[in-house]
Formats: structure tokens, C-alpha cells, sequence
């Protein structure tokens, strides 16, 4: 009997491949990559067309020998790996090292692990794409010319274990660029003016802000820019009567956006629910390559999560539609099914990312997810079958109140029919428009029915003194919707670079907010003024439509790289006999060393981040802790508190009593700030500050309390890990890299 062996990438998604496959077909995992170059010297021969030299990644022997193996006992192998341009390069890799001609038919592909698509991939098996194949390799090959060129000049000039990369500098030079304009920034004064209005002395207040003066038929905004213009409006309006000049009613539709592409996903996970990138594709993988079902087995929940395509298949369509229709009813469904295009035909090889289960209802299967696979596949969920649904209609009224010919605005908005925002977008609705109506400076009150001509009592005026302020700072969110709008990397890459540059210490993140390190800004301006083009956001984007093009066949993956090395290895060379060494700037703390009583303490730029030391360094070893006093104080023994910065989990505080190492030691230490003077009612502990996407909120400081929120043993199995960790970390004191 003959036997067919598949070969995918994770031995999570062979198990719930092999649910569809009968007893003919075997199956088996690669574990990723096989084959790589290697990471001893660059691998790539510049002087025969950047040919590469590919090794077998080392610990993969066993997975090799393995493969080899089954293939030799099968009478056929198919390579089902992943259905991007990384899937197909991998799949080239094992037909190399299992001697397969890549022109026959041995790669197959589904956008979705269901038995249908399975199936039909099996029956339809087809040759290895070379063009994604080249794609990939220009890309790794490009990559590695200028991450193994520019790292060592790094090394030589600045400092040792620093990296440059094609994606990773010009994204933090977005991030030093963002800090430049707030620097730059000079805030302006103006002023706001709100009237507080009523029909009747029962009735409830609303506001109208002052928008500007009346002349005849025409209204002229005026912006108020000092106190002494808002002094004398004050003045002006002493004694005038405040009467509805004119209400203007309309209606707007709200449409649905389409489901989720790789960057809307860690997008809007990030202001959902609160994730890192890097943690919304670790779970939305996990949902795409099988979850174990009790009643199924290993089930594949989502399709494919990499992917900047918007299209969905027609039966998606008609599922999606039938849910709409039995859960909300006829008036939610739109007359057709709603049709997103892509930009391009490149987009067009992958759906977005969809629910692939349509009886398998997030709420139906939570107890069989944790608690963060549950909310992200609701989340997509949500969104998909959103995208199907009818228009929100939201009804606006503007009313004008005139005193004297002074001219105030009341604006509000009432979701007359909530459409597709019954099923997802609401709260996000809400504070977008929050935050629209606090740059235009409108109150979002709602408005009582008025009527033109209709006179109201006012209660009081309140000036506000305001400045503009500067360009926000990045989060994960923003950064990643700047990186897709320019055109930077590609859905593979967001989460990676995002770890990388912050692992490297060239950004670090404060309460979610992207800020440069010193080491950042300095490496990213000795890149500027060397190597413009590698930091530059518009270059990098054209070579990412270049590296596009190799993908369809138009362009020769060699010549492109033809294009870009020779001048680029020139600037190498220029810069190793030109540039001068520069020295990583060290901060005074302003106290004396008190190990060798004759150096000063300097903040210095570690492997972990910034540490204290001695200037002295050889000579004197004396390092400490970069700690900060926080306002408050400790609850178990009434002592001041400081915060760390933690090493194992990059970018996060915590918070510790400052007798930490006396005599005797408080054991006191928190990943959230006490509240002084605040104790919980239901267990009299104390309670602290705690952050969920990027709002705080009082909570219990005690994990057992019933006032906190029970998770899943496997989410309080990993609290336990990291608190452990927390008080590890707390206890050494001495900072290693000096």
C-alpha cells in the first residue's frame, strides 16, 4: 500500500492536519526553518551573484535525519508549510535536503487548516513557486549584507553587541524622529470658554462651548489666545440672555471596516486587550495552527494570521451572514454581501484573518481556551462578522445659543440604529470620539431637545487655560499603523522588530509609550550622517516594493541586489577609515564612589539597560541598581518605597520598600504602586494602582481576594512564575555588565 508523507512546519498543526488525512498519509513537522546561513561569517558570495552558502541549522539533526527517514519509507512527500513567501522558502529547503525536484507537484497550501481545504490541497498538489522563494532569499540575503557589514562597524565605533538591520534602524529613527518634534515642540496658549445651560431650573445641564461672534448672517470663529480677551468676553456677556439661534439636525452612516489583516490584529489587540504584538501573534498561532478540542480533537480556529490581504471567501460570506440573520435579524443584514478590495494583486493570495468554525462561537468553547486565547479569538470573532453586518445610523444635532451676538456651540450624537456596532467597535467608537471632540475642544455631553428661539437658563461660565501640545509618542498600536502606512517592513516583521529594537536598548517603553535610549539616538545619528539611506523611510518602502515585485516575477532577484550592495558596501568602507570611535555619553549622579572613596557615580548604558558605577571602572567595580524614588509609602511597614526596572521582563517596574537589604529587611515588593491610606473593604489589604490598556484603576493588592478577578490555572501558574522571578530579581543587587 502506498504512503504519503506531509511535512508542515509545527507538530501542532500536523496533529490537526492529520484529523483530515486517512491511514495513507503520514504526517511530520520540520520545527521551522532547516536550513539557514550560517552565523559565523556572512554566507553569501558577492562576487557570483550573492550566491548563498545554505548549512543545516545547527539542533536540527535529529529533525533532519528524522525527515530523511520518513521520506525514503513513503512513496511520496507534500510540503505543507505555511502559504507565504517564509512557508515556500522553507518548503525548498527540506525538497533540497530531501533531494525533490521543486518543479513537480510536492508543495501544498491552504489559507485555513479545515478538512475541506486540506483536502483539496492534497488533490491539488502543485510545484514550489520559485518567485516567492527568490522574494524570500533577496530578503534574507539583503538582510544579512547589511546586518553583517554595518554590526561590526557598530562594534568598532560604538560599542560591542550592538546590531544595525534594514527594518530595525529605520524604525527607531521613526521613534527618534517622534522625540525630535516633541523636543522641538512650543506649546501656544489658548483658552476655552463653556457656558453652563439649562431649559428649566429641573432640568438636568449640559454645555456649549464658545465658538465665536455673529454678524448679520455669518458666524466668524474666534479663537481665544489670553486672559484678557477671555476677561472681557466674560464681561461682555454679564447680563445677556442665552437663546437657541439654530438647531441643525442630520443623520450619518457609519460603515463597517473589513476583518483583520496582521497589522489591524496587533493593532487593535494592543488597544483592546491590552497586547504586545509580539503576544497577539504568539496566540493568534496557536488559534490558526490548532487548539485541542474535548469533543474534536485538535481543531485550527482562525486562518491564516499573516497576511495584509482584506478578501474573504463567498462561503465565509454566506456564514457570516447566517449567524447575522439568526442573531440579530433581517435589519442588520446589508442587501449584499459586503466585498473589501485589496490594493494590489499581490495582497490577493491569502484571506484576512477569519473565524474558520462558524459553530464553534467564542462564548461556546471558552472554557476550553485561556482566558487570552478566548479573548483574542473573539476579538476576531467580533470582527469578521461585524464586517458583514448593516451601517450603525447615528443621528447629530449642532444647536447655536446666542448672547448678545457672542455665539456658543453644543454638539451631540445619538447611535439611532447600532448596526454593525452591536456586534463589535462600540467602545472604540466611543473613544475615538472622545478623543475627536477633545482636539476639535467640543463638550461630548448630550444635548436636551431644543428649540429655535427657545431661551435657557445659564448657570455658569467656566474659562479654561489650555496649551497645544506636541505629537504623541508611539505605542505598539501607533507604531505599527506607521510602519504599514510607510510601507516598512511587511505582517511578519512588526512583531519581531518591535522585540529587537527594544532588546538591543535602542528604545524602551514607559507606561506604553515608545521612548528612545541615548544609545538609540546615537547610534540612529551616526546612521543619518553614514548610511542615510538605510535610516531613510521613504528608500526603505521603495525596496520593499522592489523585494514586492521579485514575488510576481518582474523583477530579477540579483539585479535588485546588484542595485543596492556595491554602494552600500562602498559607505562601509568609507566610514571604517573616516569615522571616529564615539564614546557612549555617562550621566554624574552627583555622590562619590563609596567603594574607593575617589570616584564619581555615573548611570551607565548595560546589557540589561542603565546601571550605576564608579567612573573608576577597572579599577574600581562598584556598581548599584538605576532605582527612583516613588511617591508614597510601603504598606506593610510604613517606610518610603522605590522603583526597578526589571531585567527578565524588558521595559516593566516594579515597586519595592526602601529598606530592601537592611537590617532588618521589609519584604515588600509589587509589580503596582500602593495606594497610601487606602485599605480594601471585602479583605482589608492594601490596595494598589493596576494598568489595563493604559488606563489605571484602584484594585486589591492581595492575589486571594475575591475582589480579583479569577483567571485559568495556567494564567496563575505564570503570575507565580513572574512573581518568584520579581523577588529573585529584587535580592541581586549587583549588575553583571559594566
Amino acid at each position: 500500500m502506498s504512503k504519503t508523507l506531509v511535512i508542515v512546519e509545527s507538530p501542532a498543526k500536523s496533529k490537526t492536519i492529520g484529523r483530515y488525512l486517512g491511514k495513507d498519509y503520514e504526517l511530520t513537522a520540520s520545527s521551522g526553518h532547516v536550513r539557514d546561513l550560517p552565523s559565523s561569517t556572512m554566507g553569501v558570495d558577492v562576487e557570483n551573484n550573492y550566491k548563498p552558502r545554505y548549512i543545516s541549522l545547527k539542533g536540527k539533526e535529529k529533525v533532519i535525519r528524522e525527515l530523511k527517514e520518513k521520506a525514503a519509507a513513503c512513496d511520496r512527500v507534500l510540503l505543507a508549510t505555511d502559504p507565504d513567501r517564509e512557508g515556500e522558502a522553507i518548503a525548498w529547503h527540506v525538497a533540497q535536503l530531501l533531494k525533490i525536484d521543486e518543479q513537480s507537484p510536492c508543495r501544498i497550501s491552504f489559507n485555513e487548516i479545515t478538512k475541506t481545504a486540506v483536502q483539496n490541497a492534497v488533490e491539488n498538489p502543485r510545484a514550489i513557486d520559485m518567485d516567492l522563494v527568490n522574494s524570500q532569499q533577496a530578503r534574507r540575503i539583503l538582510d544579512r549584507l547589511v546586518g553583517y557589514e554595518l554590526s561590526p562597524l557598530l562594534w568598532k565605533k560604538v560599542k560591542t553587541g550592538l546590531s544595525a538591520g534594514r527594518v530595525q534602524s529605520v524604525t527607531t529613527r521613526m521613534i527618534v524622529d517622534r522625540e525630535r518634534e516633541i523636543e522641538a515642540f512650543k506649546p501656544e496658549e489658548y483658552w476655552l470658554l463653556t457656558a453652563f445651560l439649562q431649559k428649566t431650573a429641573q432640568d438636568p445641564l449640559f454645555k456649549a462651548r464658545y465658538h465665536g461672534e455673529q454678524s448679520g448672517e455669518k458666524i466668524q470663529k474666534r479663537k481665544l489666545t489670553q486672559q484678557d480677551q477671555v476677561d472681557e468676553l466674560i464681561q461682555s456677556l454679564q447680563g445677556q440672555t442665552y437663546t437657541v439661534a439654530k438647531v441643525k439636525k442630520s443623520s450619518r452612516q457609519r460603515q463597517p471596516g473589513p476583518p483583520f489583516t496582521t497589522s489591524m490584529l496587533q493593532q487593535e489587540a494592543a488597544r483592546y486587550l491590552g497586547f504586545t504584538s509580539k503576544k497577539t501573534m504568539s496566540i493568534a498561532q496557536k488559534l490558526y495552527e490548532g487548539i485541542d478540542m474535548q469533543d474534536s480533537g485538535a481543531t485550527a480556529l482562525v486562518t491564516y494570521i499573516r497576511t495584509d490581504s482584506i478578501r474573504v471567501s463567498a462561503e465565509a460570506e454566506h456564514e457570516a451572514r447566517r449567524f447575522i440573520q439568526s442573531t440579530y435579524g433581517d435589519q442588520y443584514l446589508p442587501k449584499f454581501p459586503r466585498r473589501f478590495k485589496n490594493k494590489n494583486s499581490a495582497q490577493d493570495a491569502h484571506e484576512a484573518i477569519r473565524p474558520v468554525h462558524y459553530d464553534l462561537h467564542p462564548d461556546r468553547i471558552k472554557g476550553q481556551l485561556s482566558y487570552d486565547q478566548h479573548r483574542l479569538y473573539k476579538l476576531i470573532w467580533d470582527k469578521f462578522m461585524a464586517s458583514q453586518m448593516a451601517a450603525a445610523q447615528i443621528d447629530t444635532v449642532t444647536a447655536d445659543i446666542a448672547a448678545g451676538t457672542h455665539i456658543f456651540r453644543a454638539q451631540g450624537e445619538t447611535v439611532r440604529f447600532s448596526g454593525f456596532l452591536a456586534q463589535y467597535g462600540q467602545q472604540l467608537v466611543d473613544q475615538e470620539a472622545d478623543k475627536e471632540k477633545e482636539k476639535e475642544n467640543k463638550p461630548a455631553d448630550k444635548l436636551p431637545s431644543l428649540i429655535e428661539n427657545e431661551t435657557l437658563k445659564l448657570d455658569r461660565l467656566m474659562p479654561e487655560q489650555k496649551f497645544t501640545q506636541p505629537p504623541a509618542r508611539y505605542t505598539e498600536a501607533t507604531l505599527v499603523k506607521a510602519m504599514e502606512e510607510n510601507g516598512i517592513g511587511r505582517p511578519s516583521t512588526y512583531a519581531p522588530t518591535l522585540s529587537v529594537i527594544q532588546d538591543r536598548l535602542y528604545v524602551e517603553k514607559q507606561q506604553r509609550f515608545f521612548h528612545p535610549t541615548e544609545l538609540g539616538k546615537l547610534i540612529t545619528v551616526m546612521l543619518e550622517e553614514n548610511f542615510a539611506e538605510i535610516v531613510d523611510v521613504a528608500f526603505t518602502a521603495d525596496l520593499e516594493k522592489r523585494l514586492d515585485t521579485v514575488e510576481s516575477g518582474e523583477q530579477d532577484w540579483v539585479g535588485l541586489l546588484d542595485d543596492f550592495y556595491p554602494k552600500f558596501h562602498k559607505q562601509i568602507i568609507e566610514a571604517g577609515k573616516n569615522l571616529e570611535r564615539v564614546k557612549i555619553p555617562e550621566v554624574p549622579i552627583g555622590e562619590k564612589c563609596p567603594d574607593c572613596q575617589t570616584g564619581d557615580l555615573v548611570i551607565k548604558e548595560g546589557r540589561y539597560g542603565k546601571f550605576i558605577a564608579c567612573n573608576g571602572y577597572p579599577t574600581c567595580k562598584y556598581t548599584r541598581n538605576l532605582e527612583s524614588t516613588v511617591k508614597g509609602k510601603c504598606p506593610l511597614c510604613g517606610s518610603g518605597l522605590i522603583s526597578r526596572v526589571s531585567k527578565k521582563y524588558r521595559n516593566s517596574r516594579f515597586y519595592l520598600c526602601d529598606k530592601q537589604g537592611s537590617d532588618p529587611e521589609c519584604p515588600f515588593i509589587s509589580w503596582n504602586l500602593p495606594i497610601e491610606g487606602k485599605n480594601c473593604e471585602t479583605c482589608g489589604s492594601y490596595m494598589v494602582w493596576k494598568n489595563f490598556r493604559g488606563r489605571s484603576y484602584p484594585g486589591c493588592g492581595n492575589r486571594d481576594c475575591p475582589t480579583n478577578k479569577k483567571k485559568k490555572a495556567s494564567t496563575k501558574q505564570t503570575t507565580k512564575q513572574e512573581n518568584q522571578d520579581l523577588t529573585s530579581e529584587a535580592a541581586d543587587n549587583d549588575e553583571k555588565d559594566v
